[in-house]
């Protein structure tokens, strides 16, 4: 019988896509996925370095799983990801019964990793330095039939005193134009409608050959790709953030009006600690250019609180610059100290209290501003793209889910027959913090509600042939 394996995903949209190419080498290797409600005999966890929780998440589920694997010395552990690549000792020392530590370059070497350690009963750790090929070769089982991840970089050469991702992902590695769009053509082949362009500094794209404009030429050639009817990106940085980004964006049909730039601090004091290279003017110039060449484009963020030294002035200008920006959504963040960086042993810390009570505040802020800013989308039509899970993300299970245009939640009655992949004719009605309701009009089939149908029933049929249960999850 087949061994069974399941894949636990912490971190940014790098790690999902790399947890996507993790399953597709361990099915490709024999093992097959475990059914929901199941123990696996193989479980990899997947992890991220950017916050001290994530790693108290990782341990507190090694543990957990420490008596079930006494009872099974034939199940295995493995740890990937950033944190892997950061902590290897400290894995194997917290946790002995670790069968597998394998760093960000080397996600491919997983399979023999786990064969090895099984055939000498022995912990295996291979972490890799640098990036010895592109990871995109890998085969991945994507977690969507009609929407998928593209990498065009790895690494980022970028020093943020905060951040320890340049140090494990190493230096901006850059993709040939020609091998992304090949993926692309291939994965539209596949049936996928909608794709997002992933780097950890995306519009940096091209900084590893020379050329300035690889990033905008880039978006558009992905504008001629027959059957691609939507393409996004992130994070792009402010520092690399150039108006020929903007123009193909507003003149390539295809790229979604939706532009989600972190800002990290409303404070230039902080923004210049952080070593961020780039200050509120610059950031609030960009926005304003992106809403005049696109008026309908909405813009999301990413922010920390409570960085080093940061004073309630600092914090309040963080507030200010929210209020100007108007963010449809904002990813808001405790700082937390990674060991490694620079901004650990920085003076003036700030005490938990201090950072829990501001963001509090920061959320509380930007939940006004979020409901504000949907509200103004009541009784306008938005395109949306039915989501995956059967289309049910929501507690109301007679809604339907997905994306807008400009990446906002929207839930809509199951009055009209559509499939995840296609697209509904939705009125606005109603407009909360956090996402949409509407009225649903017309649905267009797409060549993406044909795949997900495709593979549904692919799925059905090999299920039943295993014993599995035929819902996608």
């Amino acid at each position: 019988m087949n061994r069974t394996y399941s894949v636990e995903t912490y971190g940014c949209q790098m790690n999902v896509h790399d947890s996507e190419r993790i399953a597709g080498l361990l099915d490709e290797a024999g093992y097959i996925p475990v059914i929901e409600g199941e123990q696996a005999d193989i479980v990899v966890f997947n992890t991220c370095a950017v916050r001290e929780n994530a790693d108290n998440k990782l341990y507190g589920n090694l543990s957990f799983l420490a008596p079930i694997k006494k009872l099974n010395p034939l199940m295995q552990i493995a740890v990937g990801g950033c944190l892997a690549q950061k902590d290897q000792a400290t894995i194997l020392k917290k946790a002995p019964y670790v069968d597998v530590v394998f760093g960000t370059h080397n996600v491919g070497s997983l399979p023999v990793l786990l064969e090895r350690a099984r055939i000498e009963e022995e912990s295996q750790i291979e972490i890799l330095e640098s990036l010895e090929h592109f990871p995109s070769t890998l085969p991945a089982r994507r977690l969507s039939a009609f929407s998928s991840w593209v990498s065009v970089s790895v690494g980022c050469n970028n020093t943020c005193t905060f951040c320890i991702v340049p140090t494990l992902r190493g230096i901006e590695k850059d993709r040939g134009a020609k091998e992304i769009l090949a993926e692309v053509r291939a994965l539209v082949d596949q049936g996928v409608i909608e794709i997002t362009l992933l780097g950890q500094n995306v519009n940096a794209y091209g900084v590893d050959f020379g050329d300035r404009h690889a990033f905008a030429n880039l978006l558009r050639d992905c504008g001629k790709v027959e059957g691609l009817e939507r393409v996004r990106f992130m994070s792009p940085h402010p520092r690399d953030f150039t108006d020929d980004v903007i123009d193909a964006m507003a003149q390539t049909p295809n790229v979604m009006p939706h532009l989600h730039m972190p800002l990290q601090s409303g404070s230039n004091a902080i923004l210049q600690t952080m070593r961020r290279s780039y200050r509120t003017d610059r950031y609030l110039g960009i926005l304003d250019r992106v809403r005049t060449a696109m008026p309908h484009a909405s813009i999301t963020t990413d922010i920390i609180v409570g960085f080093p030294g940061e004073t309630e002035a600092d914090f309040q200008a963080t507030l200010d610059l929210c209020t100007e920006a108007r963010f449809a959504a904002a990813y808001t963040y405790q700082y937390s100290i990674r060991p490694g960086t620079p901004a650990a042993t920085m003076p003036d810390q700030i005490t938990p209290e201090v950072v829990g009570e501001r963001y509090t505040r920061l959320h509380n802020h930007q939940q006004l501003i979020s409901h504000s800013v949907n509200q103004e989308a009541i009784g306008k039509n938005f395109k949306v793209l039915v989501g995956d899970y059967e289309g049910r993300r929501d507690s109301a299970k007679t809604r339907l889910t997905g994306r807008s245009e400009d990446f906002r939640l929207v839930h809509f009655d199951d009055s009209v027959t559509a499939r995840p992949g296609d697209e509904v004719e939705v009125v606005i009605t109603e407009g909360s913090a956090h996402y949409l309701i509407g009225t649903p009009g017309s649905v267009r089939p797409t060549r993406g509600g044909d795949a997900h149908e495709a593979r549904n029933k692919e799925v059905s049929r090999t299920s039943t042939m295993l014993g599995m249960p035929t819902v996608i999850k």
